[in-house]
């Protein structure tokens, strides 16, 4: 039966050597491979649970009386958005369940992003011909950051109200084009208009989904078209060869195995522990504020520069040229994302490396890009440490403007220290290598 399915199919299509071909590629035996493979789980997670929230979220900010389960909300004015976010949590069977396992999948998924991306470039990955791959993935992760903090601004409560004021002057704060890109977002001065909500929506649920997707379909097709990067493990890995395990049967329960995981571990995560729970902070006002509440993670790094960056404008006479917002909310991540994206170009200038590599380095083999690269990771680790400035101060009484004094000193300090001694380990450790290598053709040499 088989046989006269496949026949049929081939017959009708030409299918039979691609699915062979298909069949008979090579996966590279390695655990850090599974990263970008469970990001992709994520997303796929992200879907589906997306699909499911549609049919009970609201976008609309007309305003309505809340009378539903959670009694401390009772008798409150809010918008629809919000109101239909609180129903959900509370009155929709499952409906908290699929909402915060979804909050989970995109806090995992720019998590895996960020992993996988630290593992491309720390092994040399992004090396020809694999830079447009890399730059691809540059581009997923700031698409996936912007739809994030549309996702969870999508409540209009009270901590998503205050990100999205954030973020309003952020936008302003932009050279030239910021009031006009603000008032084409906001459609007018913030909270902005009635047809703001539904475009925020649509960006959510559509506009960015479909640039990931389309990101994402095109990077697996440059790593398939230009096979995986491994690691030389032994004799037989080269540079014209991929040792690993085939599609089938070796990565393909493999890899449903990891999607089953990584599924499990998600939905346990949003049935266990609790996440941006609304009802708490309540509904947004301009003119209320909170405590206690942080955004997700990875927006972290940019409360902390909008906080570590000292109070400057750039100003002409009367007129303010560059407002503070921009050097933290907009020219920080600007720089870090940039300098990625040039990274393979900009080494390959340094190196005059034009040559193509399909054989991973291990970071101690490239002792600058490591140590390089380990003092931007822990730039950015410091900026986004500093954002915690305040809850510090609320759970520990240390005095918020010495701990924000104390990071402007440590993100230039500490990063050029991790620089020099990281450079200084790699070399050793090659080093070390060198002199054992000697040793022992030492030892092998026959001696008269």
């Amino acid at each position: 039966m088989i046989r006269g399915l496949v026949k049929y199919v081939d017959t009708r299509s030409g299918g039979a050597p691609f699915i062979r071909k298909a069949l008979r590629y090579v996966f590279p035996d390695h655990w850090s491979f599974l990263l970008g493979e469970a990001a992709l789980y994520c997303f796929v997670l992200l879907v589906a649970t997306g699909i499911y929230l549609t049919f009970f979220f609201d976008d609309s900010r007309s305003t309505t009386v809340y009378h539903g389960t959670y009694k401390p909300l009772d008798g409150q004015t809010m918008s629809r958005a919000y109101e239909s976010v609180v129903h959900l949590s509370w009155d929709v069977k499952a409906g908290l369940l699929m909402r915060q396992t979804h909050h989970w999948a995109a806090n995992v998924f720019v998590a895996l992003i960020v992993l996988h991306l630290l593992r491309v470039f720390f092994t040399g990955a992004f090396r020809k011909p694999r830079d447009s791959t890399y730059l691809l993935g540059i581009g997923m992760l700031a698409i996936a950051l912007i739809e994030g903090y549309a996702g969870y601004s999508l409540a209009d409560d009270l901590l998503s109200g205050m990100g999205l004021a954030i973020g309003y002057s952020v936008a302003m704060s932009i050279p030239v084009v910021g009031a006009y890109l603000a008032q084409l977002i906001w459609d007018g001065p913030f909270p902005g208009t009635a047809a703001f909500w539904p475009r925020l929506y649509i960006a959510h649920v559509l506009i960015f989904p479909i640039l990931i997707g389309l990101l994402l379909g095109l990077h697996l097709l440059l790593v398939a078209s230009r096979h995986h990067t491994q690691f030389k493990q032994s004799e037989k890995e080269t540079e014209r060869n991929v040792v690993g395990v085939p599609t089938f049967p070796g990565q393909t329960p493999r890899s449903l195995g990891l999607m089953l995981a990584v599924f499990g571990i998600v939905f346990l995560l949003g049935g266990l522990v609790q996440i941006n729970p609304i009802w708490l902070w309540g509904p947004y006002h301009v003119g209320w504020g909170t405590n206690g509440a942080e955004p997700d993670w990875y927006l972290g790094w940019l409360i902390g520069a909008l906080g570590v960056v000292p109070a400057f404008d750039v100003t002409i006479g009367h007129y303010t040229l560059v407002p503070n917002p921009f050097w933290g909310g907009a020219l920080f991540p600007l720089v870090v994302l940039g300098t990625l994206a040039i990274w393979p170009w900009a080494e390959r200038k340094v190196t005059g490396d034009h040559a193509f590599h399909n054989l991973l380095e291990r970071p101690r083999d490239n002792p600058l890009r490591t140590a390089l690269g380990l003092a931007i990771v822990t730039w950015v680790f410091l900026i986004f440490m500093s954002g915690s400035a305040d809850r510090v101060t609320v759970l520990f009484g240390l005095d918020y403007t010495q701990q924000i004094w104390a990071y402007r000193v440590l993100v230039w300090v500490i990063p050029l220290l991790v620089f020099f001694v990281t450079r200084r380990v790699c070399r050793e450790l090659l080093a070390g290598e060198v002199a054992e290598e000697i040793r022992h053709e030492a030892e092998a040499a026959p001696v008269d």
